[in-house]
């Protein structure tokens, strides 16, 4: 899961970052120029003092070397056996010398050796006395690092706090109006710059959105009370019809079927009514639906479409289950599940289990691969096999339907046989 990080934390991290590493990259620069100028300077004077001190014993040989360095010997080749054996093969130039000090610990040397007309000349310079005012500058570097890494800091606070001003107050506004419901024009707060276009934007976006929805609910709104009135004379037509005393069984059977047809159109209607406002949580005005009752109606009213199938639909009841919510939206959403599994179920039996707190639907059909389980709750998605004209939006407006009154569907398939099962776990 991808960390969430405020834009002010991440620019503060950055500056600081940012101030930290430049501080100690100009720190190790400014560490290795002045070691490497140093070096040259240190080797720049020896070279120079010693090719003085030779000139001076040959020129003069009677007087004694003398350096401004200290410790500086100059030998003839025949004296060359009393220098340490380390140095008698040196050629002219500077050299590193690393030799055991009186005090036991390993000392380093810079030693210029010069070789000129039979004359050897040695200048030693004691580079370990110089350790400790590196150790030092190398402490003072690493505080200033620090020092100026706390000053990237607090600026990175406050400039952070000045730039994200404007987003903040965008954001604080988003969320006022996100927790009212209520939105109001964002742009004249802001200045003509790049928030400013963003809250026009949004703006501008909100007043299409409204509008759209506004449109959704207004059609919505006509096309139901449009469908009322034909459902309506439907049925009422329908009783009529049932009340004649010379039907015979077969026309009162499709009278019946008629019948259903228009009660499950008037419970979709009112199910997609509920959808369309956008509720955050499903209205029960009160209503107490018995389950097993709304189950065994849907599977009445889908028997046709067992036609001329080896088809059985079993109800079981383990105990007594009554829901919170209108019987049309239970009885849209059963539809849809025992619905699919006696279609795609061609034959054996499709059970329907009422338990104390769900109702499964476990067919004998051809089953649905695990990966697809979730993926058929998708607008527009069908399952395998699937024939007739349906748009796949059955599972979806059931999905729909049991969010808007927190119930819990799900489909899996079945663990010993084909076939797959179908629940809604009721919270």
């Amino acid at each position: 899961m991808r960390s969430r990080r405020k834009l002010r934390f991440r620019l503060v991290l950055s500056f600081a970052l940012f101030g930290f590493g430049l501080s100690a990259l100009f720190a190790v620069a400014s560490l290795d120029i002045r070691s490497r100028v140093e070096d040259q300077l240190i080797s720049s004077s020896l070279q120079q003092d010693i090719d003085q001190s030779v000139d001076q014993a040959i020129n003069h040989p009677d007087e004694p070397p003398h350096s401004r360095m200290m410790e500086a010997w100059v030998k003839s080749e025949r004296t060359l056996y009393k220098m340490p054996l380390s140095w008698q093969n040196l050629d002219t130039g500077v050299h590193d010398v690393f030799e055991a000090g009186d005090d036991g610990k390993t000392h380093h040397y810079k030693l210029a050796v010069r070789r000129k007309d039979g004359v050897i000349g040695f200048l030693r310079y004691d580079v370990s006395r110089d350790d400790l005012g590196k150790q030092q500058l190398l402490l003072a570097v690493v505080g200033a690092v620090f020092l100026f890494g706390l000053l990237s800091l607090a600026l990175g606070l406050w400039l952070s706090r000045k730039v994200l001003k404007p987003v903040t107050q965008l954001a604080e506004r988003l969320r006022h109006f996100r927790k009212n419901g209520k939105a109001e024009p964002l742009a004249p707060h802001f200045a003509d710059d790049e928030v400013g276009e963003l809250a026009l934007a949004l703006d501008e976006y909100s007043t299409r959105l409204t509008a759209m929805v506004e449109r959704d609910r207004e059609f919505n709104s006509d096309v139901s009370h449009e469908l009322r009135t034909p459902l309506a004379v439907i049925a009422s037509t329908t009783e009529l019809l049932q009340g004649s005393p010379d039907l015979t069984d077969k026309l009162r059977e499709r009278l019946k079927r008629i019948e259903r047809a228009s009660r499950q159109a008037t419970e979709m209607i009112e199910a997609l009514l509920l959808l369309s406002r956008a509720e955050r949580r499903g209205p029960t005005r009160g209503e107490t639906t018995d389950v097993a009752k709304v189950a065994s109606d849907v599977i009445e009213s889908q028997r046709p479409q067992m036609r001329d199938k080896p088809l059985e639909v079993e109800l079981i009841v383990h105990g007594p289950l009554s829901v919170n919510a209108p019987a049309s939206v239970l009885s849209v959403a059963l539809t849809n599940l025992i619905g699919n599994a006696i279609k795609y179920t061609l034959e054996g039996t499709v059970t329907v289990k009422v338990e104390k707190d769900r109702i499964d639907i476990i067919d004998t059909g051809p089953g649905i691969k695990p990966e697809d389980a979730e993926r058929l709750f998708q607008r527009g998605v069908r399952g395998e096999g699937a024939g007739g004209s349906g748009a796949g939006l059955g599972l979806a407006i059931v999905r729909r339907l049991c969010e808007l009154y927190g119930w819990d569907v799900s489909m899996r398939p079945r663990a010993d046989t084909n076939g797959a099962v179908a629940s809604i776990v009721f919270q």
